[in-house]
């Protein structure tokens, strides 16, 4: 039997508008549940994202948040894994190059260190992993994936991070190249999200009732 979802809302933990209009979006049309950004808790502390796996940083935000608010908190941690690199730049995706660092800086260091690497040895992978914390239940997490290869020179001028060095085989692009609307629909965070909302279709009952009270 599914539980009841007793929360008016859902609190993503970012302040990324573009980020949190995708989950709105999403989790209106698939759960009838309102979301909130940090945007609009300026109180809460910085958290410090200092786990050594994607899935320990989502956990460590998600549940300081929630047992902060004492609501419900969706978390995630993102990055790119390139084999070649031993799985680097991984957690460290951010700040490659040194704390601070910009995007290009970023890709400007990747490209260096793979500048040896042959063809055929360059597949990479984003990872997703997203953290649901509900106050007084156990934490989940779910992960998503979005495979590719690191070409030699940036291409495409839509996107972020590694997304101009990201070539995804079956579009024939970048990730840089790909409208926001594919790139969502394939990215890795896409995948993620789609495990997370399945998850809580499964075990809670939604009904749309809290989300009119909540407006």
């Amino acid at each position: 039997m599914k539980k009841d979802w007793p929360f008016p809302h859902i609190i993503i933990a970012t302040k990324n508008k573009g980020k949190l209009k995708q989950f709105a979006d999403l989790f209106q049309a698939h759960l009838q549940l309102g979301v909130k950004g940090l945007d609009e808790f300026p109180e809460l502390p910085e958290i410090v994202e200092d786990q050594d796996t994607f899935e320990g940083n989502a956990l460590k935000k998600a549940e300081t948040i929630a047992e902060i608010l004492q609501v419900p908190v969706i978390s995630d941690d993102s990055g790119l894994v390139v084999p070649a690199l031993h799985g680097a730049p991984g957690i460290y995706s951010a700040r490659y190059a040194g704390e601070g660092a910009t995007d290009d800086a970023n890709n400007e260091k990747l490209l260096a260190k793979m500048r040896e690497i042959p063809d055929e040895q360059r597949q990479c992978f984003y990872v997703c992993a997203m953290a649901l914390a509900v106050p007084g239940e156990a934490s989940q997490v779910v992960r998503g994936e979005c495979h590719g290869r690191i070409i030699r020179e940036p291409r495409g001028h839509e996107g972020f991070g590694y997304d101009p060095l990201f070539y995804v085989p079956e579009e024939g692009k970048t990730m840089a190249e790909l409208s926001n609307e594919r790139k969502y629909q394939i990215s890795h965070r896409a995948e993620a999200t789609r495990k997370l909302i399945q998850l809580l279709k499964e075990e809670y009952a939604f009904g749309g009732k809290e989300e009119e009270q909540s407006r």
